[in-house]
C-alpha cells in the first residue's frame, strides 16, 4: 500500500507537471500568434507612413512648382516683375561674390573679343544683368522637336488620370543627340523610376536640368560639360510611349517651366557664331 500511495503521488504530480506545460506552451503558442501578428500590422503601418510622406512630398513639390507657374503668368500680364534668376542679382556670401566677379570678367572679356549678345537671346535694351542671368541659364534647346507634353497639370497617358508633370516632352528622332542646355556637371547618369535612363546636370545659382527616356549616355558621374556639347542619346526607356526627351529645369531641386529658359536652338547658335 505505501509503494502504490507513492506511484499514485508521483502520477499525480507528473500529470499536473505535463498539464502545466501543456498550458505553458500553448499560451507561448498564443504569444507567438499576437506577436507575429503584431509585427506584421506595424510593418503594414510603416509602409503606409513611407507611401504618404512619399505623396506629401511630391504635393509639396508641385505647390513649389504651381506657385512659380502662377508667378510666370502674373509676369506675363503685368502684374508684377521677376528676374530670371533671383540669385544671380544679389550674392549672399563672399564665395558667392567672388564667383559672380569671375564671371563677370568672364562676360566682359566675351563681349570685347565681339561675342555676339543675341547668342543668349536677348533683344537690344536688355541690361547687362539679364545678360549675366541669361549666360549661365540654361536657355539651348536640348534638342530640336515639336513639344507634345506641356509642364503643369495633365492626362496621365498611361492611367488616364490627372498627374502633374515636372517638365516638357520634346519628341524627336531616336538616337538624336541631346545636347548641354548651359555649362554644368554631371550630377547623375544611370537609370532611375520612372526616368528610365537619365541623366542629372548642375547649373550655378541652384539650377539643374534633367534628361530621361535617354538610349544611352556620352558622359559619366562628375564629368564638366560646356553648353552645346552632347550628353547623350534620345531614346524610349522608362515610362514612355514613344521615343522622346522628357526635359526639366529645376531651381533649388523644385521644378520650373522650362519654356521660361528655351530661348536658343542649336542650328540658331551655330548660326549666329558663324556670322
Amino acid at each position: 500500500m505505501h509503494y502504490l500511495y507513492v506511484f499514485l503521488a508521483g502520477a499525480l504530480i507528473g500529470m499536473f507537471t505535463i498539464t502545466g506545460m501543456a498550458g505553458s506552451y500553448g499560451r507561448m503558442l498564443m504569444k507567438v500568434a499576437r506577436f507575429n501578428q503584431l509585427r506584421t500590422e506595424k510593418d503594414a503601418l510603416k509602409q503606409r507612413a513611407n507611401t504618404l510622406e512619399q505623396v506629401a512630398k511630391e504635393k509639396e513639390l508641385q505647390a513649389a512648382s504651381l506657385s512659380s507657374l502662377a508667378g510666370e503668368v502674373s509676369q506675363l500680364y503685368g502684374l508684377k516683375s521677376q528676374p530670371i534668376i533671383e540669385s544671380a542679382a544679389a550674392p549672399s556670401t563672399d564665395q558667392q561674390f567672388a564667383r559672380s566677379l569671375d564671371r563677370f570678367h568672364e562676360l566682359r572679356n566675351s563681349a570685347m573679343n565681339g561675342t555676339p549678345i543675341n547668342l543668349f537671346g536677348l533683344n537690344r535694351g536688355e541690361s547687362f544683368a539679364d545678360w549675366l542671368n541669361l549666360a549661365a541659364s540654361p536657355s539651348l534647346w536640348p534638342v530640336e522637336g515639336r513639344v507634345t507634353g506641356s509642364f503643369g497639370e495633365r492626362i496621365d497617358p498611361f492611367n488616364g488620370e490627372g498627374a502633374f508633370h515636372n517638365g516638357v516632352d520634346i519628341s524627336t528622332g531616336y538616337g538624336e543627340p541631346v545636347r548641354a542646355p548651359a555649362d554644368g556637371t554631371v550630377a547623375y547618369a544611370d537609370t532611375m523610376n520612372g526616368y528610365g535612363r537619365v541623366i542629372i546636370l548642375e547649373h550655378s545659382h541652384g539650377i539643374s536640368t534633367r534628361y530621361g527616356h535617354l538610349s544611352g549616355f556620352a558622359v559619366t558621374e562628375g564629368q564638366v560639360l560646356r553648353r552645346g556639347e552632347v550628353l547623350g542619346y534620345v531614346g524610349r526607356s522608362g515610362r514612355s510611349t514613344g521615343p522622346h526627351l522628357h526635359y526639366e529645369v529645376r531651381i533649388n531641386d523644385t521644378p520650373v517651366n522650362p519654356h521660361r529658359y528655351l530661348r536658343t536652338t542649336t542650328h540658331s547658335s551655330i548660326s549666329e557664331g558663324s556670322d
